[in-house]
């Protein structure tokens, strides 16, 4: 009796043993890469990773850092990620400067729906418009996005004469306190916030933000490789779901969320970090362009618009077609979809 017992006993935990390894086995695998280093932002997937939101929806998913999202296209397109989160136009760029490439990345999910770009000024130089720029030596990374998408700014508001610097990405703001330059380029909520760092005080800089100059560039945005859209579409809309579930949370509770980038990058600021996500979310997550054309989604018109700026002004080899970087097939409901914080008063 004692035999039979044990045998039914152990066969019971065999079963339950091959049934996890199954359901193990069952998960897929997912690599992202981000477009930046564990800041303030990457709390919007590091959440929804932490709390088992990808591993409910059968998906084993890792987050990397990245360092720039021209960085993040190629690494998608060479097959190392299977997705990650870049900028529209470094997508746009990449589709028209590799038209023959065999794994062109796709965008599938809006997530930056204005473009974070800024020029940023001390209020000390005398620039208070676009127009004041004429003339003045600006700083940026080469493979900045505020920089390469600079012509953009200039043609909308007819700025001709500027001097550029390039530096590492650290020094950008130390050469603006300097006074080597006198105005750069980059994420707002990046530079202001690095600028405060080094004993700048808010008040004092002027900025410039693309979006309130004429230019409607859409900002970041998931993308995912051809390859995996093909062969796992389920996976993609999976991906896509559990991460609006992560991101309502974040958007709703920000000051809950950083301690999951905290995980991740243990020397963050934590303080820092939060405010840098909490002016993300009202920048260009949940900005008045994302209210009325939906989170996740875009506009067709204002994204064939973009197709066409980025084209002139980056000069890419072939013009970009605005359908062949944009698969909004894959996203939630728009009910799903309905996960913005109530607008601020």
């Amino acid at each position: 009796m004692k035999k039979r017992v044990f045998l039914q006993s152990a066969l019971v935990l065999a079963a339950a043993t091959a049934f996890g390894g199954a359901q193990a086995q069952a998960l897929t695998p997912i690599k992202f890469q981000l477009d930046w280093r564990f800041e303030g932002p990457a709390a919007l997937f590091l959440q929804p990773v932490a709390k088992g939101y990808f591993k409910d929806a059968k998906l084993d998913v890792s987050v990397d850092a990245g360092n720039g999202s021209g960085g993040t296209v190629t690494r998608v397109a060479s097959g190392s990620y299977d997705m990650g989160f870049a900028d529209m136009a470094a997508l746009m760029e990449f589709h028209a400067n590799n038209p023959d490439a065999p794994n062109k990345p796709v965008a599938v999910m809006m997530v930056y729906n204005n473009t974070p770009a800024a020029v940023m000024a001390l209020k000390k130089s005398g620039i208070k418009t676009p127009a004041d720029l004429n003339g003045k030596k600006l700083g940026a990374p080469v493979f900045d996005a505020g920089r390469r998408a600079y012509p953009i700014f200039a043609k909308a508001n007819n700025v001709s004469n500027v001097a550029w610097t390039a530096m590492d990405p650290p020094l950008r703001e130390t050469m603006l306190v300097r006074g080597d330059i006198d105005a750069i380029t980059g994420f707002s909520f990046t530079s202001l916030l690095n600028l405060e760092a080094r004993g700048v005080k808010l008040d004092d800089i002027v900025t410039l933000s693309y979006a309130d100059y004429g230019v409607k560039l859409y900002g970041n945005v998931i993308i995912a490789s051809p390859k995996l859209l093909k062969d796992n579409p389920a996976a993609v809309k999976a991906f896509l779901l559990a991460f609006t579930k992560g991101a309502k949370e974040v958007m709703a509770k920000p000051d809950d969320a950083i301690q999951y980038v905290k995980a991740r990058d243990g020397i963050i600021n934590t303080e820092l970090e939060t405010r840098r996500l909490k002016m993300a979310i009202d920048s260009v997550v949940a900005s008045p362009d994302a209210r009325a054309e939906g989170f996740g989604q875009a506009n067709p018109g204002r994204m064939s618009l973009m197709a066409s700026q980025v084209s002139d002004a980056f000069a890419t080899k072939t013009r970009v077609n605005a359908d062949a970087v944009w698969n909004a097939s894959f996203l939630p409901t728009k009910a799903e979809l309905n996960v913005l914080p109530p607008a601020k008063k």
